[in-house]
């Protein structure tokens, strides 16, 4: 049998703090320990891969749908450009009965008129046949409180006529100063 040789000593000390043989206790904790952090980094990976591509996706949706709409902001303003075009204006102006304007008068701040107004030429011809002026459309009357509940009128009520300020034209409505 061989025997190990005995230390004295300093070197006995030391020998001491080495345990003389070794554990196998000791390396299963270890083991266990570096496999579960290489197995939560995995999947941490995972989960991280997978939110990413998630978020990727989405920010592709984002980008069509942003697409789509920027489409059509294009397609209504266009829409706005053609409608607001000076021959567009006119053409809807007529369709609503409207002619182009006489000739205006301004008041100056101290009240008194400059320039000769005029009223606006009328031709029947430029105006459609389903649009009235706003003088012709008649407000309904109140029922009387003998009709019966649901009853009709069957006439309907003239426009009673515009009330007008002491020196003021009914057909202009503008200011009139006798002598100018």
């Amino acid at each position: 049998m061989s025997r190990k040789p005995r230390l004295k000593g300093r070197a006995a000390r030391l020998a001491r703090l080495f345990p003389a043989r070794p554990r196998q206790a000791a390396r299963t904790p270890f083991v266990l320990l570096v496999v579960l952090l290489l197995g939560g980094g995995l999947i941490g990976l995972l989960v991280l891969n997978s939110a990413l591509s998630e978020g990727s996706f989405e920010m592709d949706d984002l980008q069509k749908d942003t697409k789509n709409l920027t489409d059509e902001e294009q397609a209504l303003q266009r829409d706005i450009d053609s409608y607001s075009a000076p021959d567009a204006l006119q053409r809807r102006a007529r369709e609503l009965g409207m002619v182009p304007g006489g000739d205006p008068a301004f008041l100056d701040p101290d009240g008194t008129v400059k320039g000769v107004p005029s009223a606006a030429p009328r031709s029947p011809a430029d105006t459609p046949l389903a649009v009235r002026p706003p003088e012709a459309i008649a407000t309904l009357p109140a029922l009387p409180s003998a009709a019966a509940p649901g009853a009709l009128p069957t006439a309907a009520a003239e426009p009673a006529p515009a009330a007008t300020a002491p020196g003021m034209s009914a057909t202009t409505a503008i200011p009139t100063t006798p002598g100018r």
